[in-house]
């Protein structure tokens, strides 16, 4: 019995080691690298120039480093209005839509697709939104007697951060409705029923049936948008990339500016530490809130 249990657990072993490679490969290893490198003043063109230690991670916090604190406060800003402002909205539509109606499932395609967009060609889409001259907002805006809008540069470092997130927010508000929207429609039927003979209204039956019973999907939804909002970098890139100094940095930015641009591996490595760091410590305590919450 023992050996039968044995050449199982070899079997089961050996189909699992493929993966097993893949990840340690593609994540793990990278990981480890990146740690190792961040410990040392290395330099792409240069070379390791010596053990520092902690100095790389020390630095990013001084007063000699704010921009990446500031970095840093602006990826937390879109997490938090990730989490109360486009959360909601696709809690919302997963609701609404999920409540049955004709053509339910033609709103349902058109709100998720600028998740299937590439990111660049959203980028280019708002940057001609957003163009002072011939810009949709603008000519809106004017059209309805803002004048002062007529020229108005939104990428400019008054209106920038706001005109980055907004089509960040926008182009992932579909993703999180769908998976919301499959929590919805995974209710029981008789709970809706029980609770509609009991008196309950629409507002009620959401409130007390449908989202307690999707809260692991809420869960995982709050993960992705805090988690992807401290990873964000395409559509900031896109959108002010020609400019020469951005007025909008995020971690990531930071990042690419150190290791491209500097040639300085220690301390771009010492940022990708960091935010792996945070993506974990953020996963673990919503874990823990929503549990308790349970």
């Amino acid at each position: 019995m023992n050996k039968r249990k044995m050449s199982t657990g070899i079997d089961v072993f050996l189909f699992l080691l493929p993966a097993l490679i893949l990840f340690g490969g593609i994540l793990i290893a990278p990981i480890v690298m990146s740690g190792y490198y961040s410990l040392f003043d290395w330099h792409l063109v240069k070379g390791n120039q010596g053990f520092v230690g902690l100095a790389n991670y020390k630095e990013l916090f001084t007063s000699n480093s704010i921009a990446f604190t500031k970095a840093l406060g602006n990826s937390l800003l879109l997490a938090a209005v990730s989490v109360f402002v486009q959360l909601p909205i696709s809690l919302g539509l997963a609701l609404l839509l999920g409540r049955g109606f004709k053509g339910e499932r033609i709103f349902l395609s058109i709100f998720f697709l600028p998740v299937l967009i590439s990111t660049v060609v959203i980028g280019q889409l708002w940057l001609k939104i957003y163009n002072p001259n011939y810009g949709l907002l603008n000519v809106a805006l004017t059209s309805l007697g803002f004048e002062k809008f007529k020229d108005y540069t939104w990428l400019s470092s008054n209106s920038a951060i706001w005109a980055c997130f907004i089509p960040t927010l926008w182009q992932f508000v579909g993703y999180h409705m769908l998976l919301m929207y499959a929590g919805v429609k995974s209710v029981p039927t008789e709970y809706r029923e029980a609770a509609k003979i009991d008196g309950a209204t629409e507002a009620q039956v959401d409130r007390y049936i449908v989202i307690p019973y999707i809260k692991g999907i809420l869960k995982v939804s709050v993960i992705f948008a805090v988690t992807g909002s401290l990873k964000s970098y395409d559509m900031i890139k896109i959108l002010l990339g020609s400019q020469k100094h951005s007025p909008v940095e995020v971690p990531t930015t930071r990042l690419i500016n150190q290791i491209i641009e500097r040639n300085n591996v220690g301390m771009g490595s010492a940022i990708a530490i960091i935010l792996i760091i945070l993506c974990f410590a953020f996963a673990l305590i919503i874990g823990k809130v929503f549990k308790e919450d349970d």
